[in-house]
């Protein structure tokens, strides 16, 4: 196999302090796997790290990313506001003693019946982008401030959210001309460039929409007053980034030259680089094997797939950091689940280089792994279980 290295080797310095895995380990030794830990003090740095590189902004965190109580609550301290995507994680936030004032709707398919829920709850800001979702607002929750959701294409990002959201710029025009016959507020636009995106001028010409958007609007006597520029800002996967100091520094570039007299009102829904870098999901080898003699690939199968947490690594999308405390030789493995069905195959185009002498019960660990989840874990198809999650607040 050429270009493998001849022994195995992890830069754990990337993705969690040496000592404070060490502390971490420690903590996991008597737990049954699978298991995430999630890691409060790295959700809560990042927080800082981001109301610091943009403090203009506000945050509203998509809950969706991450809903386990623990983060919520240390992050209804910090001050942070939230978007929601159902009732049921309004629900939730509600029963954290959260104010409505701090929640934005800003999932744009909703029943009718969840806006009128959410308005009678006090939810006054709704983001949209089809005339039949803004007729509902207007029927269901009078008065409200509505933002409007352009289209993106997202490029360059790692997991793509383009095609089923969002709506052209003439059409968002023509919704927001329609706002002016009904009972809403039209108060600004929003978009998404794509989860854990690296090509960071995807803001740039999205940001420059926006400024098309609020001129026209203006012509029509409409002056908008918000951008909500959605997610995006990454995690730390096996691909590096540049720094979020980077990404914040020219997103305001983008902001200043496009808007010269003055930034509008800002949100940020960041998900993923809050709290993708606080889980560690441990698992454990089950079986190694060779499909054929003289195929050089082993499949490594471990108690942790698709099904059970590892959602995103859908056509390979989201590339963990795996590592492995055994050394020595490696060679490059196709990783799978554990389950009985062929869609639970983790890795196979990108294999992974671990060592050689891997064996049942060895556990390995899934840096990165604090967004989406324990969010999108099945109950227990084939009757496994998600894997159980537990909170590390240590210092």
């Amino acid at each position: 196999m050429l270009g493998v290295p001849a022994s195995y080797s992890f830069d754990m310095e990337r993705f969690v302090a040496r000592e404070r895995f060490e502390k971490i380990k420690n903590f996991l030794k008597d737990k049954e796997t699978p298991c995430l830990l999630l890691d409060l003090k790295s959700v809560e740095r990042n927080f800082d790290d981001l109301t610091r590189t943009m403090p203009y902004a506000k945050i509203h965190y998509a809950v969706k990313a991450n809903p386990h109580e623990a983060i919520l609550r240390m992050l209804i301290r910090k001050g942070c506001n939230f978007d929601f995507a159902s009732i049921n994680e309004l629900d939730t936030m509600l029963a954290l003693d959260t104010s409505p004032e701090r929640l934005s709707y800003g999932h744009t398919i909703k029943k009718s019946e969840h806006i009128a829920y959410a308005y009678e709850k006090g939810v006054r800001l709704f983001a949209t982008d089809s005339e039949d979702d803004l007729r509902r607002i207007a029927k269901n929750a009078p008065g409200s401030q509505v933002f409007f959701r352009l289209f993106m294409e997202c490029s360059g990002a790692d997991w793509s959210l383009s095609r089923k959201f969002g709506a052209h710029p003439d059409t968002i025009f023509k919704l927001i001309r329609l706002s002016k016959e009904l009972d809403v507020i039209p108060w600004g636009l929003s978009f998404h460039v794509g989860s854990q995106q690296r090509d960071i001028g995807q803001w740039g010409n999205a940001i420059a929409s926006c400024r098309y958007l609020f001129d026209s609007a203006k012509e029509l006597g409409i002056q908008l007053k918000l951008i909500n520029l959605g997610g995006g800002f990454p995690a730390k996967y096996i691909q590096p980034t540049v720094p979020l100091e980077i990404y914040a520094k020219e997103v305001t570039r983008f902001l200043s030259e496009d808007f010269p007299e003055g930034i509008p009102e800002i949100i940020i829904e960041p998900g993923r680089s809050l709290v993708g870098d606080c889980g560690i999901l441990t698992t454990q080898v089950v079986l190694k094997s060779k499909k054929e003699s003289y195929n050089p690939y082993s499949w490594l199968y471990i108690d942790a797939g698709k099904f059970g947490g590892l959602y995103e690594t859908i056509d390979e999308s989201i590339k963990y950091p795996i590592y492995s405390e055994k050394q020595g030789p490696v060679e490059e493995y196709i990783i799978a689940g554990p389950t009985c069905d062929s869609l639970d195959v983790l890795y196979e185009r990108d294999k992974y280089m671990l060592p050689k002498n891997l064996e049942e019960g060895d556990k390995l660990y899934f840096f990165s792994t604090g967004a989406y989840v324990n969010s999108c874990s099945l109950e227990s198809f084939n009757g496994f279980k998600p894997p159980k999650v537990y909170v590390y607040d240590e210092d």
